[in-house]
Protein backbone atom coordinates (compact mmCIF):
# COMPACT_ATOMS: atom_id res chain seq x y z
CA UNK A 1 0.00 0.00 0.00
CA UNK A 2 1.38 3.85 -0.95
CA UNK A 3 1.79 5.37 1.67
CA UNK A 4 2.48 10.00 1.76
CA UNK A 5 6.47 9.87 3.65
CA UNK A 6 7.81 12.87 4.75
CA UNK A 7 11.44 12.94 5.28
CA UNK A 8 12.90 15.77 7.04
CA UNK A 9 16.26 16.57 6.13
CA UNK A 10 15.78 14.97 3.32
CA UNK A 11 17.69 16.69 0.66
CA UNK A 12 21.39 15.36 1.44
CA UNK A 13 23.11 11.82 3.65
CA UNK A 14 20.51 9.57 5.49
CA UNK A 15 17.48 12.05 4.62
CA UNK A 16 17.90 11.69 0.75
CA UNK A 17 18.78 7.90 1.00
CA UNK A 18 15.43 7.50 3.03
CA UNK A 19 13.60 9.51 0.07
CA UNK A 20 15.44 7.07 -2.13
CA UNK A 21 14.24 4.24 -0.71
CA UNK A 22 10.73 5.06 0.04
CA UNK A 23 9.81 6.79 -3.40
CA UNK A 24 11.50 3.68 -4.90
CA UNK A 25 8.98 1.47 -2.96
CA UNK A 26 6.14 3.34 -4.83
CA UNK A 27 5.59 5.87 -2.11
CA UNK A 28 4.63 9.42 -1.94
CA UNK A 29 7.42 11.46 -0.62
CA UNK A 30 7.89 14.97 0.64
CA UNK A 31 11.48 16.14 1.03
CA UNK A 32 12.26 18.89 3.71
CA UNK A 33 15.17 20.91 3.46
CA UNK A 34 16.22 24.68 4.18
CA UNK A 35 19.28 23.83 1.30
CA UNK A 36 16.55 24.75 -1.98
CA UNK A 37 19.70 23.77 -4.28
CA UNK A 38 20.19 20.60 -2.74
CA UNK A 39 16.28 19.89 -2.65
CA UNK A 40 16.21 20.63 -6.13
CA UNK A 41 19.11 17.82 -6.82
CA UNK A 42 17.33 15.35 -5.05
CA UNK A 43 14.21 15.69 -7.04
CA UNK A 44 15.92 15.74 -10.47
CA UNK A 45 17.35 12.23 -9.18
CA UNK A 46 13.95 11.14 -8.24
CA UNK A 47 10.80 12.48 -10.50
CA UNK A 48 8.01 12.52 -8.69
CA UNK A 49 9.51 13.10 -4.96
CA UNK A 50 8.01 16.52 -3.51
CA UNK A 51 10.00 19.36 -2.40
CA UNK A 52 9.24 22.19 0.76
CA UNK A 53 11.75 24.56 1.68
CA UNK A 54 11.41 24.12 5.45
CA UNK A 55 12.67 25.13 8.40
CA UNK A 56 11.75 22.18 10.91
CA UNK A 57 12.11 24.72 14.34
CA UNK A 58 9.65 26.68 12.78
CA UNK A 59 6.06 26.20 15.02
CA UNK A 60 4.10 28.31 12.00
CA UNK A 61 5.63 26.07 9.05
CA UNK A 62 4.45 22.64 10.96
CA UNK A 63 1.15 24.10 11.69
CA UNK A 64 0.56 25.27 7.65
CA UNK A 65 1.62 21.70 6.66
CA UNK A 66 -1.76 20.67 5.17
CA UNK A 67 -1.17 16.97 4.29
CA UNK A 68 -2.24 14.19 6.23
CA UNK A 69 1.08 12.20 6.79
CA UNK A 70 1.24 8.57 7.02
CA UNK A 71 5.15 8.18 7.75
CA UNK A 72 7.43 10.94 9.49
CA UNK A 73 10.95 10.33 8.86
CA UNK A 74 12.44 12.98 11.32
CA UNK A 75 16.34 13.00 10.39
CA UNK A 76 16.54 16.77 10.22
CA UNK A 77 19.68 17.31 12.46
CA UNK A 78 23.04 19.32 13.13
CA UNK A 79 26.30 18.80 14.54
CA UNK A 80 29.09 20.63 16.38
CA UNK A 81 31.68 20.02 18.66
CA UNK A 82 33.65 21.80 21.90
CA UNK A 83 34.95 20.69 25.12
CA UNK A 84 31.93 21.73 27.32
CA UNK A 85 33.83 24.29 28.95
CA UNK A 86 34.41 25.95 25.38
CA UNK A 87 30.26 25.51 24.33
CA UNK A 88 28.47 28.19 24.02
CA UNK A 89 25.27 28.45 24.90
CA UNK A 90 24.29 29.64 21.55
CA UNK A 91 25.89 26.28 20.32
CA UNK A 92 24.01 24.43 22.92
CA UNK A 93 20.73 26.27 22.01
CA UNK A 94 21.11 25.68 18.37
CA UNK A 95 21.88 22.15 18.43
CA UNK A 96 18.79 21.79 20.82
CA UNK A 97 16.70 23.42 18.39
CA UNK A 98 16.94 21.84 15.62
CA UNK A 99 18.13 18.42 16.96
CA UNK A 100 15.39 18.15 19.62
CA UNK A 101 12.70 20.32 19.28
CA UNK A 102 12.41 20.07 15.58
CA UNK A 103 11.13 16.36 15.96
CA UNK A 104 8.91 17.58 18.52
CA UNK A 105 7.16 19.85 16.27
CA UNK A 106 6.76 16.88 13.94
CA UNK A 107 6.04 14.60 16.11
CA UNK A 108 3.03 17.12 17.66
CA UNK A 109 2.01 17.79 13.95
CA UNK A 110 1.37 14.56 12.26
CA UNK A 111 0.47 12.23 15.45
CA UNK A 112 -3.02 13.35 15.93
CA UNK A 113 -4.06 12.65 12.11
CA UNK A 114 -2.36 9.34 12.41
CA UNK A 115 -4.54 8.15 15.51
CA UNK A 116 -7.81 9.08 13.80
CA UNK A 117 -7.06 7.29 10.83
CA UNK A 118 -5.72 4.53 12.60
CA UNK A 119 -2.25 3.84 11.75
CA UNK A 120 1.41 5.83 11.59
CA UNK A 121 4.99 5.35 11.72
CA UNK A 122 7.38 7.51 13.29
CA UNK A 123 10.79 6.94 13.14
CA UNK A 124 13.43 9.59 14.47
CA UNK A 125 17.04 9.54 13.28
CA UNK A 126 18.86 9.55 16.59
CA UNK A 127 22.49 8.45 17.18
CA UNK A 128 24.84 5.38 18.21
CA UNK A 129 25.29 8.99 20.59
CA UNK A 130 22.09 8.98 22.28
CA UNK A 131 23.77 5.66 24.14
CA UNK A 132 26.57 6.68 25.32
CA UNK A 133 28.63 9.74 26.11
CA UNK A 134 30.82 11.75 23.44
CA UNK A 135 34.07 13.29 24.20
CA UNK A 136 33.90 17.24 22.55
CA UNK A 137 29.85 16.64 21.90
CA UNK A 138 28.15 16.98 24.91
CA UNK A 139 25.31 19.28 23.09
CA UNK A 140 25.08 16.73 20.48
CA UNK A 141 24.96 13.42 22.38
CA UNK A 142 22.26 15.43 25.06
CA UNK A 143 20.32 16.10 21.91
CA UNK A 144 20.12 12.75 20.87
CA UNK A 145 19.46 11.45 24.38
CA UNK A 146 16.62 13.85 24.02
CA UNK A 147 15.78 12.52 20.83
CA UNK A 148 15.76 8.71 22.13
CA UNK A 149 13.70 9.77 25.44
CA UNK A 150 10.95 11.59 23.16
CA UNK A 151 10.55 8.04 20.73
CA UNK A 152 10.19 5.99 23.67
CA UNK A 153 7.77 8.48 25.71
CA UNK A 154 5.76 8.45 22.78
CA UNK A 155 5.72 4.97 21.88
CA UNK A 156 4.14 4.89 25.63
CA UNK A 157 1.41 6.81 24.73
CA UNK A 158 0.58 5.19 21.18
CA UNK A 159 0.99 1.70 23.10
CA UNK A 160 -2.22 -0.66 21.60
CA UNK A 161 -2.93 1.69 18.72
CA UNK A 162 -1.72 1.06 15.02
CA UNK A 163 0.94 3.84 15.48
CA UNK A 164 4.65 3.36 16.35
CA UNK A 165 7.33 5.29 17.21
CA UNK A 166 11.14 3.77 16.72
CA UNK A 167 14.23 5.23 16.68
CA UNK A 168 17.87 4.13 14.14
CA UNK A 169 20.88 4.99 16.07
CA UNK A 170 23.38 4.95 13.94
CA UNK A 171 27.30 5.21 14.25
CA UNK A 172 29.41 7.71 12.16
CA UNK A 173 27.88 7.75 8.18
CA UNK A 174 29.09 8.60 5.31
CA UNK A 175 27.57 11.73 5.18
CA UNK A 176 28.57 15.63 4.49
CA UNK A 177 28.50 15.72 8.52
CA UNK A 178 30.94 13.46 8.90
CA UNK A 179 33.15 15.13 6.68
CA UNK A 180 32.72 18.03 8.80
CA UNK A 181 34.12 15.75 11.72
CA UNK A 182 37.12 14.70 9.82
CA UNK A 183 37.93 18.52 8.66
CA UNK A 184 37.40 19.16 12.44
CA UNK A 185 40.16 16.35 13.86
CA UNK A 186 42.59 17.00 11.15
CA UNK A 187 42.58 20.65 12.12
CA UNK A 188 42.72 19.87 15.77
CA UNK A 189 45.58 17.28 15.80
CA UNK A 190 47.54 18.07 12.59
CA UNK A 191 46.54 15.04 10.99
CA UNK A 192 45.97 14.55 7.37
CA UNK A 193 42.23 14.31 5.84
CA UNK A 194 42.99 10.55 5.24
CA UNK A 195 44.32 9.52 8.73
CA UNK A 196 41.81 11.67 10.02
CA UNK A 197 38.68 9.87 8.72
CA UNK A 198 40.89 6.26 9.31
CA UNK A 199 40.51 6.85 13.30
CA UNK A 200 36.73 7.94 12.74
CA UNK A 201 36.14 4.87 10.96
CA UNK A 202 38.30 2.83 13.66
CA UNK A 203 35.89 4.03 16.76
CA UNK A 204 33.29 1.71 14.86
CA UNK A 205 33.66 -2.34 14.98
CA UNK A 206 33.02 -2.07 11.46
CA UNK A 207 36.43 -0.17 10.48
CA UNK A 208 34.86 1.90 8.03
CA UNK A 209 31.08 4.40 8.07
CA UNK A 210 28.27 3.37 7.90
CA UNK A 211 26.87 3.56 4.34
CA UNK A 212 23.51 5.54 4.45
CA UNK A 213 21.37 3.43 2.59
CA UNK A 214 21.69 1.16 5.39
CA UNK A 215 19.92 3.18 7.55
CA UNK A 216 17.55 4.01 5.05
CA UNK A 217 17.37 -0.13 5.20
CA UNK A 218 16.33 -0.05 8.91
CA UNK A 219 13.97 3.11 8.52
CA UNK A 220 12.00 1.86 5.70
CA UNK A 221 11.94 -1.28 7.93
CA UNK A 222 10.73 0.66 11.09
CA UNK A 223 7.94 1.96 8.66
CA UNK A 224 6.52 -1.00 7.35
CA UNK A 225 3.63 -3.13 7.58
CA UNK A 226 6.04 -6.28 9.21
CA UNK A 227 7.11 -3.77 11.94
CA UNK A 228 3.91 -3.24 13.62
CA UNK A 229 5.01 -5.02 16.82
CA UNK A 230 8.40 -2.79 17.07
CA UNK A 231 7.54 -0.20 19.42
CA UNK A 232 9.81 2.15 21.52
CA UNK A 233 12.98 0.59 20.20
CA UNK A 234 16.01 1.78 18.92
CA UNK A 235 18.34 0.05 16.10
CA UNK A 236 21.77 0.56 16.76
CA UNK A 237 23.87 0.46 13.32
CA UNK A 238 27.41 0.84 14.71
CA UNK A 239 28.40 -2.95 14.08
CA UNK A 240 28.12 -4.05 17.59
CA UNK A 241 30.46 -0.97 19.72
CA UNK A 242 27.07 0.10 22.08
CA UNK A 243 24.61 -2.88 22.85
CA UNK A 244 21.66 -2.58 24.49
Amino acid sequence: MSRTVLVTGGNKGIGRACAERFAADGHRVIVTGRDEAALAAVVAANPGVEPLAFDVTDEAAWAGLDVDIDILVANAGIAESAPVQKTTLEQWRRIQEVNVTGVFLGVRRVLPGMRERQWGRIVAVASAASHHGVRYASAYAASKHAVLGLGRSVAAEVAGTAVTANCVCPGYVKTQMTERSVERVASVTGRGQEQARAAIEGMQPLGRLVEPEEVADAVAYLAGERAAAVNGQSIILDGGGVQQ
